[in-house]
C-alpha cells in the first residue's frame, strides 16, 4: 500500500496513474471530497495514516502546506518506512524535513517532476530525484510507473529541488518570452496560433513552446494546470537560492513585476501561469 497525501490536480493524476499500473493507494486530502473521488483508492482518515504506510507520497502546494501536513506528529515514529515529496519547496524546506523524517527513522526522498497533470495521467513525467542510493532504489519501481525517465541528482535531497526551481525558471522566461513575441506579431496583423506554430516547428521545439504556446495563442488558461499564484511562489524560490548562492539575476525584477500585474487583473489571477502572457498582449500597465 502506498500513501498519497494532496490531491490537487497534479496529486490526483500522479495517485491515478498509480492505481492505474497496480498500486495499492492510501489517499489523503486536506479536503476529503477529492480522496473520495479517487477511484480505486482507499481513503485515508488522517495525514498520519497515509504517511503510516511502508512507501508514502506527498504532493502539497507549497512550504506551507508541506511544513504543516508533514509535521513531526504526523510523521510518527516508526522506523523503516520511506517518504517521497514529490512538490516544489524551497532547498531550507527540503532540508528541514529531510532531518524531521530522519530523526524518526523514516527515509526521505526529493523527486519535483516535470509535467503537467495530463502528463502524469500518462506516467510520462521527467523526475528529479536526489536521496541515498539505497532510498531512490527502494521506490525506483513506483517512480518509473509515473515517468518517462528519472533524474538521479545525488545523495543530498534539496538539490533535486534546486534543480527544479531553476527549471521552472527557465519556464518563466519562455512564458513571458512567448507572450511578448505574441503581442509584437498580432499588433501587425499575424495569427497567433500560426505564429507559435512557426516557433515550435522551427527553432524552439519542446514540450514548453508547443504546450504553452497554445495555450497562449488561443487564451486558454482555464483551467489552470499550474496557476499564476503558484508561478510566483517558483519565481520567489529562485529568488531565494540565488540570493543564498550570491547569484544575481537581472530579469528577476521584471518577470516580479508582471506576475504582480497579472493577479492584479481579476479575470486572471486564478488562471493558468501561461496567462502572465498577457501583460504584453494587453498592456497591462
Amino acid at each position: 500500500m502506498i500513501g498519497f497525501l494532496g490531491l490537487g490536480s497534479m496529486g490526483s493524476a500522479m495517485a491515478g496513474r498509480l492505481l492505474e499500473t497496480g498500486h495499492d493507494v492510501l489517499a489523503w486530502n486536506r479536503s476529503p471530497g477529492a480522496a473520495e473521488a479517487l477511484a480505486g483508492a482507499s481513503v485515508a482518515s488522517t495525514a498520519a495514516e497515509a504517511l503510516a504506510q511502508p512507501v508514502s507520497f506527498s504532493m502539497l502546494a507549497n512550504d506551507e502546506a508541506a511544513d504543516a501536513v508533514l509535521s513531526v506528529e504526523a510523521i510518527g515514529d516508526a522506523p523503516g518506512r520511506i517518504h517521497v515529496n514529490t512538490a516544489s519547496i524551497s532547498m531550507r524546506l527540503a532540508g528541514v524535513l529531510q532531518e524531521r523524517f530522519e530523526s524518526a527513522g523514516v527515509r526521505y526522498v526529493a523527486a519535483p517532476v516535470l509535467g503537467r497533470p495530463p502528463v502524469a495521467a500518462a506516467g510520462r513525467l521527467n523526475i528529479l530525484a536526489a536521496g541515498a542510493p539505497d532510498d531512490v532504489d527502494a521506490v525506483l519501481p513506483h517512480l518509473e510507473a509515473l515517468s518517462a525517465r528519472v533524474w538521479r541528482l545525488g545523495e543530498k535531497p534539496p538539490m533535486a529541488n534546486a534543480v527544479k526551481i531553476a527549471v521552472n525558471y527557465n519556464i518563466i522566461h519562455a512564458l513571458e518570452a512567448i507572450g511578448e513575441s505574441v503581442a509584437l506579431v498580432e499588433r501587425q496583423g499575424i495569427d497567433a496560433n500560426e505564429f507559435t506554430e512557426l516557433l515550435s516547428s522551427t527553432l524552439f521545439g519542446g514540450v514548453v513552446y508547443d504546450g504553452y504556446g497554445r495555450i497562449i495563442a488561443e487564451q486558454k488558461y482555464v483551467p489552470p494546470g499550474f496557476t499564476v499564484t503558484l508561478g510566483l511562489k517558483d519565481l520567489s524560490l529562485a529568488e531565494e537560492i540565488a540570493e543564498a548562492g550570491g547569484v544575481t539575476l537581472p530579469t528577476a525584477p521584471a518577470l516580479r513585476a508582471v506576475f504582480e500585474r497579472t493577479l492584479a487583473e481579476p479575470s486572471l489571477a486564478d488562471a493558468d501561469w501561461a496567462a502572465i502572457a498577457e501583460v504584453a498582449r494587453r498592456d497591462l500597465t
